[in-house]
């Protein structure tokens, strides 16, 4: 499937998200645990999640940082997670800001600690996809440290070793299903594009058939 007709199958990603936000943030309760084995140990002064979604994983930055960003282009969702900031008593700490990870509204060089999980495989075309790494590595401090996810072709729902566009329905309350659109890494692939940003990759692994990246932002 080419990816524009994916995206269009599914409407704008933010109508998508806006669409299923409610129901979407109440079966995203928890971290996940390779969220939670990548930031024990680590703290920061600003850190920065991306596709912060209900802000699961913004809570545990606030629970490292001294302030933490959120990140999403669902205002429904920023709205999801500004509750959860308020009802976890961790909103003193945590601002929500509306953008487009491809085109970040952090200022560069302010972060030292971020996530992107589960986001980026939701971009197209893949220059978007690489553009949005570029702008991760933009924010990120010399020698900050990020992890990024993505779905990968090594999920076991999946059976291709190449790369390729889909939509996966969501389900709501009712029985309506909203299409959404993702592109599905192959680990091979999800290398070759952070090689191709502006990011310094220092772990890839696969993880419940997801890719993960340690990255960085290289010293100028």
């Amino acid at each position: 499937m080419d990816p524009e007709d994916a995206t269009d199958a599914g409407g704008t990603p933010q109508a998508t998200y806006d669409r299923i936000a409610a129901h979407f943030s109440k079966t995203r309760e928890y971290a996940w645990p390779e969220v939670e084995s990548f930031l024990d140990g680590r703290s920061a002064t600003r850190a920065l999640d991306v596709g912060c979604g209900n802000g699961r994983h913004t809570e545990l930055l606030a629970a490292r940082s001294a302030s933490v960003v959120g990140v999403d282009l669902s205002r429904e969702l920023l709205r999801e997670a500004t509750t959860r900031a308020r009802e976890r008593d961790f909103d003193a700490v945590a601002d929500f800001v509306h953008g487009d990870a491809a085109a970040l509204p952090i200022a560069g060089e302010s972060i030292d600690l971020a996530v992107y999980v589960a986001t980026l495989h939701h971009l197209s075309p893949r220059a978007a996809r690489v553009r949005s790494l570029d702008e991760l590595a933009r924010v990120l401090e010399p020698g900050g440290t990020a992890l990024v996810s993505v779905w990968s072709t090594a999920h076991d729902r999946f059976d291709r070793e190449s790369g390729f566009d889909t939509t996966v329905d969501w389900t709501l309350p009712g029985g309506e299903t909203v299409p959404r659109y993702y592109h599905i890494y192959s680990p091979s692939e999800f290398e070759r594009d952070l090689d191709a940003s502006d990011l310094e990759p220092i772990d890839v692994d696969v993880s419940s058939g997801n890719c993960y990246a340690v990255v960085t932002a290289p010293a100028p």
